[in-house]
């Protein structure tokens, strides 16, 4: 996600001034975290304490108390949202390094260039700083996405969201090492996995071995999925603009209507697959349902990270 929207920031900047992307961040990030938190974060909060039976009443008898304290001891929270307030701090902190790395005579994007013409293999050094921090804050650091002190994810996301920058401003020679190798990456990737599920037990984050091979894990995917994309999906029409438009609206809705769904399948004697089925098809559903209501009114279209028409 934080690659993906790197390589998104690359094109944004480059028809927009620094000033105009912070103030297009704000739009398309801000508004829909608030809007999310107060729609679809609250009912799963609200679920959450009716499951647990520290709290009794309706749903709108709750809604003044979400915003008394901070969860999991309170009930204030983001929930699946964290990934907005990340990227929006993110995006502010780069803004001025993209606009240096955006230049045509950058140095450092013109040593990469020459790397990449010599070797695809070159893609592969953006492990190397990755390495470095999966080796020495994981173990201090575990992931909280409370944003406070969850110093190894924000290190760990922002490079990831400035390599996915990078690449794009690469060009032609990063699609060509991504399309050249993505067998050998997805190769690469099912080793390493393979090498994680065999290891279930043990904790990746207690050794430089283990570090080492959750981050060629994590790259070698990240690469073979855009090797596979670049090959197959690397194709104008209306369903992919379709989908490109349904993407925020979905991860905005997902994850409320999951909660709804399993906290009423819960206690259900059906068999479990069945409750698999519908959880999968009410949830996908749902979402499409709410998306295609967001994208006809014009005044909710912002709200949800739509763009106007």
């Amino acid at each position: 996600m934080f690659v993906v929207s790197g390589m998104g920031t690359r094109f944004a900047l480059s028809f927009r001034s620094g000033n105009e992307y912070i103030k297009e961040r704000f739009t398309r990030l801000f508004i829909p975290l608030l809007v999310g938190i107060l729609v679809t974060v609250v009912p799963q909060v609200y679920i959450e304490r009716l499951a647990d039976g520290s709290f009794e009443g309706n749903f709108f008898v709750f809604f003044p108390h979400f915003f008394e304290g901070i969860y999991p001891t309170g009930n204030f929270s983001w929930h699946h949202l964290w990934f907005l307030p990340y990227l929006m701090v993110m995006s502010l902190f780069a803004t001025p390094f993209f606009l240096m790395l955006r230049k045509e005579n950058n140095a450092f994007i013109a040593q990469l260039k020459k790397c990449f013409e010599k070797s695809s293999w070159c893609i592969y050094l953006f492990i190397i700083p990755l390495f470095l921090i999966e080796a020495t804050m994981n173990r201090h650091f575990p992931i909280t996405h409370s944003f406070w002190g969850d110093w190894y994810a924000l290190v760990l996301y922002f490079l990831l969201f400035i390599s996915g920058f990078i690449l794009i401003r690469i060009g032609e020679r990063f699609w060509n090492a991504v399309d050249k190798l993505r067998w050998a990456t997805l190769i690469i990737g099912i080793i390493a996995f393979s090498l994680i599920l065999y290891r279930m037990g043990y904790d990746f984050r207690i050794s430089i071995l283990g570090s080492f091979i959750k981050t060629v894990n994590m790259w070698s995917w990240i690469l073979a999925i855009f090797g596979f994309a670049a090959q197959y999906l690397n194709k104008e029409g209306a369903i992919v603009k379709y989908r490109n438009e349904a993407v925020y609206p979905f991860y905005i809705f997902h994850q409320a209507i999951t909660i709804i769904i399993g906290f009423w399948l819960m206690d259900n004697s059906m068999p479990v697959f069945l409750k698999f089925v519908l959880m999968t098809i009410g949830t996908f559903g749902g979402a499409w349902i709410l998306f295609e209501l967001v994208r006809r009114i014009r005044f909710l279209r912002p709200l949800f990270g739509l763009k106007k028409r």
